[in-house]
């Protein structure tokens, strides 16, 4: 047996994307190289560890056997790193995010530096709607939450991190009145988000205050299908603006003017009030409360 820790992940990689072309993108690596080391892998076996069949990559049920062993040889290769970082006074172990989904325009940015600066932590970000949030941060399943919407239900600590402003978007092409109303507004189509999204109880709460009644709604259950949806469209919708910058810039999407708007919220690095944290949540905490103003500045300064 002839083989490095590069193979293993390699192969680890291909089997989990069963695909070359798809794990060759994973490991930012191209196919031949991929394809290379997969082959070099394949010669320490007598039998097959992956077959094509059509244009489509399977793994053999050997494969399978050998699939599960190489993860366990890549986790204690990971330790070995972990404790020499450890016994070297770095920080090492994982860090738990739940985040709702607009949020992953945002956090990247606010931990992104502090991750490339402690190599030994590992990160897990969930990215769901606001209940799915709050639930994990009420099982104590994550370390912090991210919300633009501050929970009632239970007892909270938090840091601001930034504003959060709300439009009514439109697609380039759709025909609007030079001075849309709320009656104009009644008339349209409303894409919502799915029940349990913070955006969409911003919308509801936004339409109720203004006594509008929507009579054509349509729900999807990302941002991204939203936009996706305007921009072919289908509707109007309340969008934050940090998921929209692009489009808006491309003139691709347009601000509807509209009373009562922008919506202005904030975002909240949310913990359970009381919470003792890990020295590498504490460590994250004092990171985003040095660098926050300089990363505001540099990536969101236009939000503002």
């Amino acid at each position: 047996m002839n083989y490095t820790l590069n193979q293993l992940h390699i192969f680890q990689k291909v089997v989990e994307h069963k695909s070359i072309s798809k794990a060759s993108e994973a490991l930012h690596l191209t196919q031949p190289a991929v394809s290379i080391q997969l082959k070099n892998f394949q010669q320490n076996f007598q039998i097959p560890l992956t077959e094509i069949v059509g244009r489509q990559l399977y793994v053999t049920d050997f494969g399978k056997e050998i699939y599960e062993l190489v993860s366990q040889i890549l986790n204690k290769a990971a330790e070995i790193d972990f404790k020499t970082l450890a016994f070297s006074g770095k920080l090492t172990g994982s860090l738990k995010l739940s985040i709702v989904s607009t949020a992953k325009y945002i956090m990247p940015y606010f931990v992104g530096g502090f991750i490339n600066d402690n190599p030994g932590v590992t990160l897990k970000m969930d990215v769901t709607n606001k209940n799915k949030v709050i639930e994990s941060l009420q099982n104590n399943e994550v370390d912090f939450s991210l919300v633009s919407i501050l929970p009632d239900n239970i007892k909270v600590d938090y840091l601001t991190l930034m504003p959060n402003k709300l439009q009514l978007i439109a697609s380039a092409d759709q025909k609007i009145p030079a001075r849309p109303n709320l009656e104009f507004l009644k008339t349209q189509s409303l894409l919502y988000r799915e029940a349990g999204s913070g955006t969409r109880q911003i919308m509801e709460n936004y339409l109720l205050d203004n006594k509008v009644q929507i009579n054509k709604k349509i729900e999807l259950t990302s941002n991204e299908a939203v936009k996706q949806s305007v921009l072919a469209g289908l509707g109007l919708s309340i969008m934050p603006l940090i998921g929209i910058k692009r489009e808006l810039k491309s003139k691709d999407l347009k601000i509807v003017p509209m009373k009562g708007l922008p919506i202005k919220t904030n975002w909240y690095l949310i913990w359970l009030k009381g919470k003792q944290h890990s020295p590498i949540a504490s460590s994250l905490l004092s990171h985003i409360k040095e660098h926050k103003n300089e990363i505001i500045a540099k990536h969101f300064e236009e939000l503002n």
